[in-house]
This record gives C-alpha cells, structure tokens and sequence, in this order.
C-alpha cells in the first residue's frame, strides 16, 4: 500500500527497516529468554508447556482464521491513514505492526526459543536471528525491490498483487499459523 503513495520509494523503505528491526527484537528476546531457560541442568518442564500451549495457541489462531475466511472484514483504518504517510510515520508503523500484531509476536516467539534451544551460541545464534529477520522481512522487501527495479511499471502489478493478497490474506495465514502451530505443538510434546 505504500508503494501506491506520493513518496513510495522512501515510505516503503523506511517501512520495511522499521518492521524488520520489529521482528529483530522480538526474537532477539524469545532467544535469550530460551538461552537463559537452558542455562539450567535440565530444562523445567514448564517449558514444554510453554512450548505446547504457544503451537496450541496457533493452531487454534490458525482453525479459527480457517473457519472465517470468507467473512467480510473491513480494511482496517491505519489503511486510510497510508496516504498521508511518512517516512518517520512509515518507519513507525513497520515497527508497530510488526512487535503489536500477536501473530507476527508468535511466529518470534517460535522461532527465538526454537534458535535459543538449538546448540547454535554467540555469534550464530545472532546470525541466525538476524537471517530469521531477514527472511520474515521477504515479503516486505520484495514489491520495494520490484518498485525499485520497474518503477511506474511495477504500480499495476503491484495494484493486482494487493488485492490477491487481500482477497486471500485469511487463507495464507490460516496455512501459516496451522504449520508452524504444529511443529512448536511437536517439539514442546
């Protein structure tokens, strides 16, 4: 939606940087928080059941995004407020959207106290959050990228590509949530 407003370039860039920094600290801490659980002899069992009420938690967010994705749900209004935006409102908003939104804070969480509990330390651990960053920030910096390299060309593809994601967005969740659910579900079982 930003790539559709006056300073698209600039909107979107700062947009993509504010919710990949986001989704970088929010997993930063669901890692340390796993690495200083595991700091103990054994890992108490309250976080196996962490582990399984979190998939559980998904898996229920993705049934019930399953069961009403066909319901009308109206744009939500920081839609409207895009084109009046920013780079600095811009950058806000990626960063908002990406630590507020508790399905983008359940996917961190997963994935912080997946790459926290692996044997990875210092430095690969922080690469491997930095390139968890980086590929959750994917869908964020491809239509930038297209943007960039097409210019005017990429707007009406851009124009389709929004309202497939918008028409589909319930179902590609739902499929998203439900996965990833289940194998945070498995590995707390």
């Amino acid at each position: 939606l930003l790539l559709l407003t006056p300073r698209a370039t600039a909107n979107a860039a700062s947009f993509l940087l504010g919710w990949a920094a986001g989704i970088l600290a929010a997993t930063t801490v669901f890692a340390l928080l796993e690495s200083v659980i595991e700091l103990a002899d054994d890992t108490p069992t309250w976080v196996s059941w962490a582990r399984v009420a979190l998939g559980g938690a998904l898996v229920v967010l993705g049934v019930r995004q399953w069961l009403t994705r066909h319901d009308e749900q109206p744009p939500p209004g920081w839609m409207q407020s895009l084109e009046r935006a920013t780079p600095r409102s811009a950058a806000r908003l990626g960063l908002l959207l990406s630590l507020a939104n508790p399905k983008i804070l359940l996917f961190c969480a997963a994935a912080g106290l997946g790459i926290g509990a692996s044997a990875a330390t210092g430095v690969s651990a922080a690469l491997t959050v930095l390139l968890f960053a980086l590929a959750a920030s994917v869908s964020v910096a491809l239509p930038l990228l297209a943007h960039v390299v097409l210019g005017h060309r990429a707007t009406a593809p851009l124009r389709q590509a929004n309202a497939w994601l918008t028409e589909h967005n319930a179902t590609i969740m739902a499929v998203v949530l439900l996965v990833i659910g289940a194998l945070v579900l498995l590995k707390g079982i």
